[in-house]
């Protein structure tokens, strides 16, 4: 499988995206790399205070404070939090992406992408069905 510290079998993820009351394709996403439509994720206009989990391992991701509006459809932040995200060459779909996934479990969470604001000129492209926002 993976050397990701949180390891658990299919059935096991989908009882906690169950438990945790997500989003019905949050397991797609998640587990299988898919991605949800532009405009449609619950939080793709959200701008309130709080922070970003990975809604499979509640792994802390991004601060509300470095989202923004990219015009893109998805959630974008232009920073992560330090060692919770894992980059991976992604070459499907005929491109060459950076794919990105949870550190702590591995779940698929979007792309990011060097056309973000500054200060770092990072755009995390996320699924809304791979988050979770924690007020604060």
């Amino acid at each position: 499988m993976s050397d990701y510290p949180i390891q658990k079998t299919d059935a096991e993820w989908q009882a906690v995206l169950a438990e945790k009351g997500a989003e019905p394709s949050a397991f797609a996403v998640t587990r299988h790399a898919h991605t949800e439509r532009p405009f449609t994720g619950k939080y793709e206009a959200v701008w309130a205070d709080g922070s970003y989990h990975c809604i499979c391992c509640g792994n802390h991701l991004f601060d509300a404070g470095t989202k923004f509006d990219a015009g893109c459809g998805w959630p974008s932040f232009w920073k992560a939090v330090p060692g919770a995200i894992t980059e991976i060459v992604d070459r499907s779909h005929g491109m060459v992406r950076t794919e990105t996934v949870c550190s702590q479990c591995g779940a698929h969470l979007g792309h990011v992408f060097e056309d973000g604001p500054t200060p770092t000129g990072l755009r995390y492209c996320m699924n809304s069905a791979a988050l979770e926002h924690l007020p604060e």
